[in-house]
């Protein structure tokens, strides 16, 4: 059976990122992509005009639908944009047995604010605890830890400030560093560095949720979290470097490269 993957986040108009990017990254990856959409955004490429966050009633609803009826092999999380929206996902995890890929959103590619400064603390202490994978690029381990990372000797620091908070596992991603794109996996004991060339394109719109969906993805799928982190690295990378123009500012990564090349190596 097409394992079935959950994302519950918010939606982007113009496809590039949010839940448009999630399905099209399940997709490509061979598992059912099924959703959740906690807000609504205007948004193309050249950013966010306008955001609306969903009733938590309609969130509960949409999550327990999916749940009672299809079920579910993992789950991700993106956009969540209010405390009591990070709280009622982060309940609703907690009483679903699979892994959770927790990406904490807190803006967009463009700089604008996907998530309320007053829901910080309920990341930190509702949401991250019930993560199996956190997946913070630079930006947001900042904003959730206070670490400031200029230099690949701090990823270490990063990992552990957001370990703290209870994840399983924390990918601290580095593709904001100078050099090669270099993410580091970590439970606290083991540690798996993932390096990557870096492509010279700038339509990346879309890496953070695309990379935390691929993760979920190859989880349902049944690879250890290691194997699912390095596998969704490759991925990501891949669509990266076909990352294409859409409107006039920073296109999307192309979810289907692998498709569109005929590889089955995924």
């Amino acid at each position: 059976m097409i394992p079935n993957v959950l994302t519950v986040a918010g939606s982007d108009s113009g496809g590039g990122a949010g839940i448009q990017a999630d399905l099209k990254t399940m997709l490509a990856l061979g598992v059912h992509g099924m959703s959740v959409i906690t807000a609504v955004t205007a948004q193309n490429s050249l950013g966010v005009q306008g955001a609306w966050e969903l009733p938590v009633e309609a969130v509960r609803a949409q999550y327990r639908s999916v749940l009672d009826d299809i079920g579910v092999q993992a789950v991700k999380t993106g956009m969540l944009a209010s405390a009591e929206l990070v709280e009622t996902v982060a309940e609703l995890i907690g009483g679903t047995d699979v892994p959770a890929v927790i990406d904490p959103v807190g803006v967009s590619k463009h700089g604008d604010s996907l998530l309320a400064a007053s829901a910080l603390d309920s990341v930190r202490t509702k949401l991250l605890p019930v993560a199996t994978v956190a997946t913070p690029n630079l930006d947001e381990v900042a904003q959730l830890t206070g670490v400031h990372v200029e230099a690949e000797d701090d990823l270490r620091r990063a990992a552990a400030a957001v370990l703290a908070y209870g994840p399983r596992w924390v990918v601290v991603k580095g593709g904001h560093l100078a050099g090669d794109a270099v993410d580091l996996l970590t439970d606290g004991s083991e540690e798996h560095w993932l390096r990557a060339p870096r492509h010279d394109n700038r339509h990346t719109h879309g890496t953070g949720c695309t990379l935390a969906s691929a993760i979920a993805s190859h989880l349902a799928k049944g690879l250890s979290v290691p194997d699912a982190v390095a596998a969704a690295k490759e991925y990501v990378t891949g669509a990266i470097a076909a990352g294409f123009t859409l409107g006039g500012g920073i296109g999307p990564v192309d979810h289907g490269w692998a498709l569109t090349r005929g590889t089955t190596a995924l």
